[in-house]
């Protein structure tokens, strides 16, 4: 059974900016902004996948449009630590784009095909105990970019709940890495760490 806790890491990452925020927030729009005003070589890391679904392919496909041309593209697939990595580097700019995804592809089974949850939960936090561990490794410029889904109601059905339980758990454990986290709520930032800070 897992028990909750509260995460209060004794060191954040040098140079960690998570923006969060709900859906048409502006998270995203900010994240790259702030990406941008870094005058770094950014290195943008997609979770997204597309899956016969025509209109998030259109989504993915408008994000992409946005985005300056001259950014490298990587998109990750479960293996997210292995992505920074990869790509981290002293003097760049590295653009996560977003937890929320990267977790749905770990979460939930392709196709909906029965799998032990025991197996899946124990699969997906030893893939969260190395994106942190490579978080706190890098060199370069990292923002990473999640929803805040989690200030609604309960929502019915185990494994939805099950989802936005583990997403605000991985958002804290993020957020207490980051030096800056930064709430987006209808295209204006808030700071939350450090609190009234840039």
């Amino acid at each position: 059974m897992y028990t909750p806790r509260r995460y209060n890491y004794g060191m954040t990452s040098r140079d960690l900016t998570f923006v969060l925020g709900g859906a048409r927030s502006g998270k995203s729009v900010h994240a790259e902004q702030l990406a941008q005003e870094s005058a770094l070589p950014v290195t943008y890391i997609a979770t997204a996948r597309i899956t016969g679904d025509a209109e998030f392919g259109e989504r993915i496909a408008h994000h992409r449009a946005l985005r300056p041309a001259h950014w490298r593209l990587h998109e990750a697939d479960e293996d997210l630590a292995g992505a920074v990595t990869q790509n981290d580097a002293l003097g760049e700019c590295l653009l996560i784009d977003c937890l929320t995804l990267w977790l749905a592809t770990l979460l939930c089974s392709p196709e909906g095909k029965a799998t032990d949850l025991d197996h899946v939960l124990d699969h997906y936090r030893a893939h969260v105990a190395a994106l942190e561990a490579a978080l706190l490794a890098a060199q370069g410029k990292i923002i990473v970019v999640s929803n805040e889904i989690g200030l609604g109601v309960v929502p019915l059905g185990a494994a939805t709940r099950l989802y936005v339980d583990e997403l605000g758990r991985l958002n804290q454990r993020i957020a207490a890495l980051s030096a800056r986290v930064t709430m987006m709520v209808a295209g204006l930032p808030l700071a939350l760490k450090p609190a009234g800070g840039a």
